[in-house]
């Protein structure tokens, strides 16, 4: 079945009051794995993430992981969008419509406030010219090298009424917000501020996005979709299952030469976490 745009889902989990699911391909397996997974849970709907780390991992060049991830989302019988992440390249960004995908998140959360606006505003204006869903991020998400507090510092949190003001002037469709997690998080022990979380819904009038939900516990990503965020961001959850199935593997057949076993056994493992995990936010 054709991709669905990635505004359509996330308007119908809005309207639902419920999230989608937002899970970043780095590998041909990470996208099988995520459909499987959404297909078992039974999904609304779920998103492909390709992010500017995934392209500079591919050699620089995102059609060849865009159209494969495209080919697997339209042969899954869940609705599934596809999205390019974090991207802070101007030149990366102009090449997401041509590559397939129906949004991006342009990242200038790590400059200052005017720089981010002025930045994310020239984005918007050319991704809207291309029909684009655009994502911003306001705060520190923590967990990104390129910025040097915590998650938890003072200041870093996303104010809600600076992020009212910031999406009036810049027209963006969504917002992820800073209110406690972490990229890169091994272990789901995130705290999120929740009575912001639900301030931030009240003053911002675009759907609120979750990044760094690999660190967050199920009760609190329940709680975060009640308190107001609609889309959920999940990568480094995968990666964990992944890298610790194919560790097993090879442990038990050291012998292994072909990468068929493992991989497969790292890719069951990624479509089970993507079933729970569905479960959890799409329910």
């Amino acid at each position: 079945m054709p991709l669905v745009p990635t505004r359509e889902l996330v308007a119908k989990a809005a309207a639902a009051g419920r999230a989608v699911a937002a899970f970043n391909v780095i590998t041909l397996e990470h996208a099988e794995a995520i459909t499987a997974g959404a297909a078992a849970a039974g999904a609304p709907g779920v998103i492909l993430q390709i992010s500017e780390n995934a392209v500079r991992f591919h050699g620089g060049r995102v059609e060849p992981i865009a159209r494969a991830a495209a080919e697997v989302g339209k042969a899954c019988d869940v609705d599934v969008a596809l999205h390019m992440d974090h991207v802070t390249d101007m030149r990366l960004l102009r090449t997401a419509a041509d590559a397939g995908f129906s949004s991006a998140m342009f990242d200038a959360g790590a400059q200052p406030y005017a720089e981010n606006l002025a930045a994310t505003r020239a984005a918007v204006q050319w991704a809207h010219g291309e029909g684009l869903w655009l994502e911003a991020e306001l705060g520190y998400v923590g967990g990104k090298p390129d910025a040097p507090a915590s998650a938890h510092a003072a200041g870093v949190r996303t104010d809600p009424q600076e992020a009212a003001r910031y999406v009036a002037d810049t027209g963006v469709d969504a917002l992820a917000v800073a209110v406690g997690s972490s990229h890169a998080m091994t272990e789901r022990s995130a705290t999120l501020d929740h009575a912001l979380i639900e301030r931030l819904r009240e003053a911002v009038p675009v759907p609120l996005v979750l990044h760094g939900s690999s660190g967050v516990g199920d009760d609190d990503l329940r709680q975060a979709v009640r308190a107001g965020i609609v889309k959920i961001n999940i990568g480094t959850a995968l990666n964990v299952a992944f890298t610790g199935a194919v560790r097993e593997t090879l442990a038990e057949r050291p012998d292994l030469t072909d990468p068929r076993p493992y991989v497969a056994k790292g890719r069951e493992a990624m479509t089970e976490t993507v079933r729970v995990l569905l479960g959890v936010v799409s329910g």
